[in-house]
């Protein structure tokens, strides 16, 4: 067991060597690496604001309850007991339909015509704010409440969580595409830079083997340096995506509050910080085997 992390370890650090050999060249390396990565990095970043931005929205999307305009007060009283029962629903409010007639009474362009009626027009009233926001599951809710006695009309307000539902859906399947798109340039950069460093220490493989060194032994060095190169090309795009960050704050501030909204643009949190680090890493070590495979099986 020593021996062997022995051998990782000596191959860990050649991998380090090699790459600050050439310090110009790993950093442009590394540039390439890191704005690659930080593309499908900052998609996730406007996504999960977006995310951030929705949840601290004032319009909560609601569902209105009609009573026909015949129900007796008890039969109303009856569905507001059922309603506040639930546990499906954050908040039921009642609005009486005198209360109603008191305040369309205070528009002056309806206060005659409410008037000349012969009696009041507004039935009873119920808004109710559900506890899972969801647009399939306040439909569902909406069905159910359709089918109760003397429910006249139900209203689903949630075309506008349907709307912004389906943008959030575009907004991951974007990012999801460009990050495997990306993924895939990132691995061809890994495969032609290990093959150049394949090329490079040709003749030391070819020494290596004579000694009767196995192919993981000389494919150790190769590997870690693929996933080093990966791991710093995400740590790059990590420190691109937060100066992006750092920059839009200021602009987009300004921009939520023209619409009374409040927004301060973060960073990548620490569980999209690690995976964006796992992916780096996990591509490059990727690219590095593809290329390592296709040498020494043909060598």
């Amino acid at each position: 067991m020593k021996a062997w992390l022995d051998h990782h370890r000596t191959a860990a650090r050649l991998a380090m060597r090699r790459l600050t050999a050439a310090p110009v060249n790993s950093l442009l390396y590394l540039l390439a690496i890191g704005v690659a990565l930080a593309l499908p990095a900052g998609g996730q970043m406007l996504l999960a604001n977006a995310l951030n931005l929705a949840g601290t929205t004032s319009a909560t999307p609601q569902i209105s309850i009609f009573m026909a305009a015949s129900a007796e007060r008890g039969m109303t009283a009856e569905i507001e007991s059922r309603l506040k029962q639930r546990n499906d629903l954050k908040r039921v409010q009642f609005l009486p339909r005198e209360e109603t007639l008191a305040r369309m009474k205070t528009n002056p362009g309806l206060r005659e015509v409410i008037e000349a009626l012969p009696a009041n027009p507004f039935p009873d009233a119920f808004v109710l704010t559900a506890a899972d926001e969801r647009p399939e599951a306040m439909e569902q809710l909406a069905v159910e409440f359709r089918q109760w006695p003397r429910v006249e009309h139900v209203q689903l307000d949630s075309a506008w969580v349907r709307r912004l539902d389906a943008l959030l859906k575009l907004g991951r399947t974007a990012v999801l595409v460009l990050g495997a798109l990306l993924g895939a340039g990132l691995i061809a950069i890994s495969f032609s830079i290990i093959r150049m460093q394949i090329l490079t220490h040709r003749a030391e493989i070819e020494v290596s083997r004579l000694l009767g060194a196995t192919d993981s032994f000389i494919r150790r060095p190769f590997v870690y340096y693929g996933f080093l190169l990966g791991l710093g090309g995400g740590i790059v795009a990590w420190l691109l995506v937060g100066a992006a960050a750092l920059w839009l704050r200021t602009p987009l501030g300004e921009l939520v509050r023209l619409y009374d909204l409040t927004l301060v643009v973060q960073a990548l949190d620490a569980r999209d910080s690690a995976v964006l680090m796992a992916f780096a890493a996990g591509l490059g070590w990727l690219g590095a085997m593809i290329s390592l495979r296709q040498y020494l099986g043909q060598n």
